[in-house]
């Protein structure tokens, strides 16, 4: 965030309103998808705790395919 100095009251006023509204607009659309380390704990779990007992994705394929599939599901393409 930048300072302005202005010289009235007034624009201070007008300035702040215009950052209030952006502010508003800005966390409405970061909050509309979900975060990825909170979708899919199911599949997250399983996915892990193979990946951690085995310590080989290969093993593990599956679980980490189904882990994929339902993260896209939420929108999350990687």
């Amino acid at each position: 965030m930048s300072v302005t100095t202005v010289s009235e009251d007034s624009d201070l006023i007008k300035l702040n309103n215009n950052n209030n509204s952006t502010n508003s607009t800005n966390s409405s659309t970061t909050n509309d998808k979900p975060k990825p380390c909170c979708v899919c704990p199911d599949t997250k779990k399983e996915r892990d705790e193979c990946i951690f007992k085995y310590g080989d994705e290969v093993k593990c394929k599956d679980l980490i395919k189904a882990h994929k599939a339902c993260m896209r599901s939420y929108g999350f393409n990687w």
